[in-house]
């Protein structure tokens, strides 16, 4: 009866025996990709690359990003984005209908989502390497939990840190995103974690701390966004070395 008033509803049961001892050691750590790990270039940036890319004049950056905020707020585009992270054609719908409402980039919408998921569009940010040579060293298994719409190790490959990666669970390879806790259950299962035992470490209280109904603890960055260190190196105190 008192489970059944005040449990939190959740995918994962814990046994008597498991709720009677102790808290045990955190030995894995799953991350969020975007924000968390890595983040895109600077908008401007981005849409530099994509004038040098087509040929394009960018006279007025400040007045491209005010169009591409405008036309984010239109309701067919906003209808667009639902899901966009469940495919990699959904998500080139998404980016393709948004584009063509901005006069800048109306016709050449395939060479700005081509920019977007680039493998130079994305950069770690300065202690994700530090963060996951840290968890390799201590023999931590690591895995990227992520809501993205194209195969994003790429990204780690270019910065060199695929390596460091065991396993990559893909809103866009699974077919569902977070918080859904079978994203969570897949990527231990692949790693050979207990969820108990497991630490997800991501920017969104929602879709990153769902994990905890998967029977995982989840530590949220804030959601500020980074351009230098996330503060990643402050999960490291959370995390004990496998045996």
């Amino acid at each position: 009866m008192v489970r059944a008033l005040f449990d939190l509803p959740a995918a994962y049961r814990p046994s008597d025996a498991d709720r009677a001892s102790p808290v045990p050691p955190v030995e894995a750590v799953l991350c969020d990709f975007s924000n968390t790990l890595f983040r895109m270039i600077g908008t401007e940036e981005w849409l530099r690359r994509v004038a040098a890319d087509t040929g394009r004049t960018l006279d007025d950056p400040a007045a491209v990003l005010a169009a591409l905020d405008d036309a984010a707020a239109e309701p067919e585009v906003a209808a667009a984005q639902v899901g966009r992270d469940l495919d990699e054609d959904a998500h080139r719908r998404a980016m393709l209908t948004w584009f063509a409402r901005v006069p800048f980039l109306a016709g050449i919408e395939e060479a700005a989502r081509e920019r977007v998921v680039a493998e130079d569009s994305w950069v770690p940010y300065g202690d994700t390497g530090t963060f996951l040579q840290a968890l390799a060293e201590r023999g931590v298994p690591v895995g990227v939990v992520s809501d993205i719409g194209w195969d994003i190790r790429g990204h780690a490959r270019a910065a060199g840190l695929l390596d460091l990666v065991g396993t990559w669970v893909l809103s866009c390879e699974e077919g569902c995103e977070k918080p859904a806790p079978e994203l969570f259950r897949t990527a231990c299962e692949r790693l050979g974690a207990d969820p108990r035992r497991t630490l997800m470490v991501g920017d969104n209280p929602v879709r990153d701390g769902g994990a905890v109904a998967a029977g995982l603890r989840a530590f949220v960055l804030a959601g500020e966004q980074r351009e230098r260190e996330r503060g990643l190196g402050d999960v490291l105190a959370l995390v004990s070395a496998r045996a």
